[in-house]
């Protein structure tokens, strides 16, 4: 049998993690992925600041996939659809421009742009 994570602490906030997306509606769900890619985007700005020549790939690939699904779930009824859409969409392939040479400084901005849009979600 395959353990769940060679990282305990990683195994622990997934199953939190589950339950919490379980347990959410439509609104919550949005929610929960932006402090999600947050988090993961403030893996990779500390990360880089250990190691500034290590792509923090999976922090990034995390925060990415994240946002990717962020643009395809904006509901077409939505009255902001078309500015979600492009807003999570950009910051999509912000993050992707990262996997070849992370800059610690894009990564901040664009996970500024997400916490501003988390308050704004109050």
């Amino acid at each position: 049998m395959q353990m769940l994570s060679h990282n305990p602490a990683a195994a622990y906030r997934r199953v939190e993690l589950d339950a919490r997306i379980e347990a959410a509606g439509a609104a919550d769900l949005a929610r929960i992925c932006l402090e999600e890619a947050v988090a993961a985007l403030g893996q990779a700005q500390i990360a880089l600041e250990r190691a500034p020549d290590t792509i923090p790939r999976e922090a990034l690939a995390r925060a990415q996939a994240i946002t990717l699904w962020l643009a395809r779930s904006v509901a077409p009824e939505h009255p902001l659809r078309d500015s979600l859409v492009t807003f999570y969409g950009g910051l999509a392939a912000q993050i992707a421009g990262n996997f070849v040479r992370a800059r610690a400084g894009e990564i901040a901005r664009v996970r500024g742009d997400l916490n501003d849009l988390l308050a704004a979600a109050g």
